[in-house]
């Protein structure tokens, strides 16, 4: 089985930074895409941010000059650095990836953590 962990989130001021990560683990043969997402109340969940294996990044107009994705492909970990935080970015952010557990696996199933809740104050 394959489980994402994430970790970080909170509470901060608007104009303020907060950092997110989240692990994947278990039985991981390739790990492909990871991203991050969020979902405000009343809201669908939105791409936040996306990283490629090889390390291509695309981001929401929203945040673009404001978060980095970044991973590190040895602690199958994806992060995501926020700054200059508004309150338009509250909600409940979650980790995606994309994995293969086996060689023999022909395509990658869809991961998802179980969320952790950002909320930015004006």
């Amino acid at each position: 089985q394959v489980q994402l962990v994430e970790s970080g989130g909170g509470l901060v001021q608007a104009g303020g930074s907060l950092s997110l990560s989240c692990a994947a683990s278990g039985s991981i043969f390739r790990l492909n895409a990871m991203g991050w997402y969020r979902q405000a109340p009343g809201k669908q969940r939105e791409l936040v941010a996306r990283i490629t294996s090889g390390g291509n990044t695309n981001y929401a107009d929203s945040v673009k000059g404001r978060f980095t994705i970044s991973r590190d492909n040895t602690k199958n970990t994806v992060y995501l650095q926020m700054n200059s935080l508004k309150p338009e970015d509250t909600g409940v952010y979650y980790c995606n990836a994309g994995i293969r557990m086996t060689a023999a696996q022909r395509y990658e199933n869809d991961y998802w953590g179980q969320g952790t809740q950002v909320t930015v104050s004006s």
